[in-house]
């Protein structure tokens, strides 16, 4: 069996390697809010740390956090949303082989 790599992986599958999609857990009538769970805790709480820094400090990332809020998602919730979409960019860098570009905050 061949294992891929970062770079390889669609973003979906990223996400969930590093523990930050959400997980179904839902029986006959019961439907809760979906949690985030599984993948590797200890990437998950980095790329946590790495997100809350980054949607503080990168106007990109300050931008989408703001914009989660302000759509009425909880301060933690727009963390967990930053930190999905840093995963997601480095996944998309180490694939085409390019550096960090920010895009242009509208």
């Amino acid at each position: 069996m061949t294992r891929k790599k970062v770079g390889q992986i669609d973003r979906r599958s990223i996400a969930a390697l590093a523990g930050l999609a959400p997980i179904a857990r839902d029986s006959g009538r019961r439907s809760d809010p979906r949690s985030i769970g599984g993948g590797r805790p200890i990437v998950r709480t980095i790329l946590y740390l790495a997100a809350l820094q980054a949607s503080r400090r990168a106007p990109e990332f300050i931008h989408f956090r703001e914009h989660l809020q302000a759509a009425g998602k909880s301060v933690k919730a727009a963390i967990i949303a930053t930190a999905r979409k840093l995963v997601v960019t480095l996944n998309a860098m180490r694939a085409s082989g390019t550096d960090y570009r920010p895009a242009a905050v509208v």
